[in-house]
């Protein structure tokens, strides 16, 4: 189910974190999208060496539901994440919604994942993508193994997809997962939120929403590598069938006691 849209607010206790590296123009399209959307929101920018980030910076300048946060070398997606929701907690936000710097996520459906979000603050709003005919058929086929792994290391939490970065999360839970290990701090992070927040018993809600591939001439920007990128998963899997089999009797109480996760 899709939410419909709601008006743009200012709020005190939920943002927007985007994390961004060497997103170009990109990156300015998307704040921009987001802004029209929602305040606050803040950019982490992440050692990026293609001026994008001395642009915002221009543009945070004037705006202020826009905050910028500048890392000086590239540490990964999972630990631009962290830095932002580390930051949040401490000035008292309890809830982000993440989203790609790249264009590929709906802007405008911000105010509806916010508004689920504030429904039921104990849950994990996750983005089920609807993919077009701009989406790699590769990757969507891909993406298909780690959600079956996922599936079966939560005991079918109900986790719709474990790779979109469109999502609400409960910030003070997901800042404890990660200071708790030293993995998901690049490409590996948005699978492994999601299953340790489960794990934590963080229900999730799942809500559609439109996934957009841009081409070069679109100004999208990639920078997946599927060997690389690939390996790192696998190796994310390994770690989390361990966890997961460490905690399979919790897990399989849990299951039999508690109600069924959210479904939308």
């Amino acid at each position: 189910m899709s939410l419909p849209s709601v008006a743009s607010a200012v709020s005190a206790t939920h943002l927007v974190l985007i994390p961004s590296y060497n997103t170009g123009p990109q990156l300015l399209a998307t704040v921009a999208a987001a802004r029209a959307q929602w305040a606050p929101v803040w950019v982490v920018v992440d050692g990026s060496d293609d001026g994008s980030g001395e642009a915002l910076q221009r543009q945070a300048a004037g705006d202020a539901g826009l905050r910028l946060f500048v890392l000086p070398v590239n540490q990964g997606k999972g630990a631009a994440v962290l830095h932002g929701l580390t930051q949040a907690v401490a000035a008292g936000y309890t809830h982000a919604l993440t989203m790609d710097a790249d264009g590929q996520h709906p802007a405008a459906l911000i105010p509806a994942f916010m508004q689920a979000s504030r429904a039921r603050p104990e849950a994990m709003i996750l983005g089920r993508p609807v993919f077009d005919a701009s989406a790699p058929l590769l990757r969507v086929r891909g993406r298909r193994v780690s959600n079956a792994w996922t599936n079966l290391e939560t005991l079918g939490a109900g986790i719709a997809d474990s790779l979109y970065g469109f999502r609400a999360y409960p910030a003070a839970a997901l800042v404890a997962v990660m200071q708790g290990q030293r993995w998901m701090r690049r490409f590996d992070f948005d699978t492994e939120a999601v299953v340790r927040l489960a794990w934590r018993g963080v229900k999730p809600l799942n809500l559609d929403a439109p996934v957009k591939y841009l081409t070069a001439e679109e100004g999208g920007v990639s920078h997946f590598r599927y060997g690389r990128d690939n390996l790192l998963l696998t190796w994310m899997h390994l770690r989390l069938m361990l966890g997961f089999v460490l905690r399979l009797p919790a897990l399989l109480w849990r299951k039999a006691t508690r109600r069924p996760p959210f479904q939308a």
